[in-house]
């Protein structure tokens, strides 16, 4: 098996014009698309549409060569957009696909591995709670079965977690208690799910009160939005696993906090690529072919125990201002722009920190 990645810049939101000529070239075979995740330049709040105004652009041109309607094409691909791309961040799309047969046996090197599931569907009341965590769990402990992989060989998961609809009956849970059904709530008990497959908490660590609740508890690989409407989470895994090929590798760090530039360069050692003069050079740069983070102004209004203002500015949101910091920092040390970096981050590193995993050609 083998892992591929191309990546594409683009001119607007709806703009796939680099997937569609990679398709009609065979570069890409359309039926070996796993997942396509990418970055536009909405405002990455709740009234972007920038997101899904690219979905449906990617769903159109996938539709016909996958046989279905672009409203069906979800269910076959991964599409996992983030809004938001301040500053320096080149807006991108990046297509990850699968190719090849089993090995029958192992290889003597680690390469990039990744595999897709969704969860059960979900009802409104079991959002943001331990039925959440545990089935989150459930499905990347599946996944990691499917890679022939260990928690320590896995070093991203994406996740676009489920916020069901409500209805007119939904107004609690059996036990009377208030409904968690929004997008915090399914990012935390989601990183908590992930957290719990890799042996990064213990199930006696977690209930529902953690929540949301207790930032100490963490995955340092988890990666999670949320999207309104949506039933199912939808899970991507990365690994690096000796029973694939290929020339590619992913590593990962934990950002202490948004200036952490020491974490970034420890990804990039791991890659075998070592920045000079606080920067990768041009030839290195080329190695590296997708960068993910993410990233929160620290809520405790400090860092590294000097005041900031992300949080009090009622010009610009805290959002933005995270995206923007992070985003200056990967791009300045690796050289490349085309960085995907998401806000909100709950129980996805440290409180004021985030995860950072990088992809790039072996070493």
């Amino acid at each position: 098996m083998r892992t591929s990645v191309y990546r594409f810049f683009t001119t607007d939101p709806a703009d796939v014009s680099g997937l569609a000529r990679a398709i009609a070239e065979g570069m890409i075979d359309p039926q070996s698309i796993v997942a396509i995740i990418g970055k536009t330049e909405g405002n990455g709040g709740i009234n972007d549409f920038t997101r899904t105004l690219a979905m449906m652009a990617v769903s159109q041109v996938l539709a016909t060569h996958l046989d279905c309607s672009p409203e069906l094409v979800e269910e076959r691909v991964v599409l996992s957009f983030s809004g938001g791309s301040e500053g320096v961040a080149a807006p991108h799309i990046l297509v990850f696909t699968v190719s090849g047969r089993a090995a029958e046996q192992a290889y003597p090197i680690k390469r990039l591995a990744l595999a897709s599931a969704h969860t059960r569907p979900f009802s409104a009341q079991e959002v943001g709670r331990m039925v959440m965590v545990r089935e989150t769990a459930r499905a990347v402990t599946r996944l990691m079965h499917t890679l022939q992989v260990e928690p320590a060989d896995v070093h991203l998961v994406q996740i676009k977690g489920a916020i069901p609809a409500l209805d007119s009956t939904t107004t609690g849970n059996v036990r009377g208690e208030h409904l968690r059904c929004d997008m915090a709530w399914s990012r935390g008990a989601s990183a908590l799910g992930v957290a719990l497959a890799l042996g990064e908490v213990t199930e006696s660590e977690l209930s529902d009160d953690v929540i949301n609740q207790d930032w100490s508890l963490y995955s340092s690989r988890a990666s999670v939005s949320a999207k309104p409407l949506l039933r199912r989470s939808e899970i991507v895994l990365f690994a690096n696993s000796c029973w694939w090929e290929g020339d590619l590798v992913i590593a990962h760090e934990v950002m202490r906090d948004i200036i952490d530039v020491a974490a970034i360069h420890a990804v990039l050692n791991q890659l075998g690529l070592q920045p000079v003069n606080g920067q990768l050079a041009a030839v290195d740069a080329e190695k590296v072919l997708a960068v993910f983070a993410k990233s929160d102004a620290d809520p405790r209004g400090h860092i590294r125990h000097r005041r900031h203002t992300m949080w009090t500015d009622a010009d610009i949101s805290d959002m933005r201002y995270s995206r923007c910091v992070v985003s200056a920092l990967l791009a300045g040390i690796t050289g490349e722009t085309g960085v995907y970096v998401s806000t909100r981050a709950e129980h996805q590193g440290p409180q004021g920190g985030g995860p950072v995993a990088v992809i790039g050609y072996a070493s």
